[in-house]
């Protein structure tokens, strides 16, 4: 069965190292993959391109976007930001709804989106809190509503940078070895942020070897790690 894999983030460039491979995982099976941006990262998230003298934010947030449009083709997904501002990421209620829309009118199978703790990063806990307000507006409480409704996707929490320190503990691996060259390209778009490359590669060899280990599939080379955070219904253990 194909899948529909909606990744939300604080900023631009948060899919490509958390999620890019989930992300090019579905789309390769026949999925459908949609990347969300609630900001750019333009202040906080782009060190980069604020070397470059006479930079100026309008002009960041266009090299943000072209960076992660052209990171997600690589993925086959689709990408589109919010545009809500960072540092801080503050939503209202207007933004809230804003949120809840795109879900809605998404209607993914699977959302994934931040941890709910990040000592390091002020906006993510913000995009945690929101996603997670907005799922619930979007799929409502199981009854007839006011509103349009749509199925509860499961919800997922994507690796933050340091996980032991943001409540993270892994429910699920994605097998990526198949798409790491797709992750590769993808992270490649990001040239606001290359200290971070050679970090995600070894995260993806470092869970690739914990899910070998939790599965016994000696074929994974790269995994990625996802925290699940409603509970899934099965016919059987």
């Amino acid at each position: 069965m194909s899948r529909r894999v909606l990744v939300i983030g604080a900023h631009s460039a948060d899919f490509v190292w958390r999620a890019a491979g989930a992300m090019a995982t579905a789309t390769a099976a026949g999925g459908v993959a949609e990347v969300v941006a609630l900001s750019y990262g333009e202040r906080g998230e782009s060190g980069e391109l604020w070397k470059e003298p006479g930079q100026t934010v309008e002009n960041v947030k266009r090299l943000r976007h072209a960076e992660a449009q052209a990171a997600a083709a690589h993925l086959g997904a689709s990408f589109r930001c919010l545009d809500l501002g960072d540092y801080p990421l503050q939503i209202d209620t207007a933004a809230l709804l804003q949120i809840a829309a795109v879900i809605r009118e998404f209607a993914p199978d699977v959302l994934v989106t931040h941890t709910d703790t990040d000592p390091f990063n002020p906006d993510h806990p913000v995009a945690h809190a929101a996603v997670d307000r907005a799922r619930g507006l979007a799929a409502g409480a199981g009854v007839q509503s006011a509103f349009a409704t749509i199925a509860p996707p499961a919800l997922f929490l994507f690796e933050p940078h340091q996980p032991e320190l943001c409540n993270f503990t892994p429910t699920t691996f994605v097998d990526i070895t198949a798409v790491m060259d797709a992750k590769r390209a993808a992270m490649g778009e990001m040239k606001a942020q290359r200290y971070l490359h050679t970090y995600y590669e070894q995260r993806a060899a470092q869970r690739g070897n914990h899910a070998r280990r939790a599965s016994g599939a000696k074929h994974v080379e790269y995994a990625e790690a996802f925290q699940r955070v409603i509970p899934q219904l099965v016919a059987e253990l």
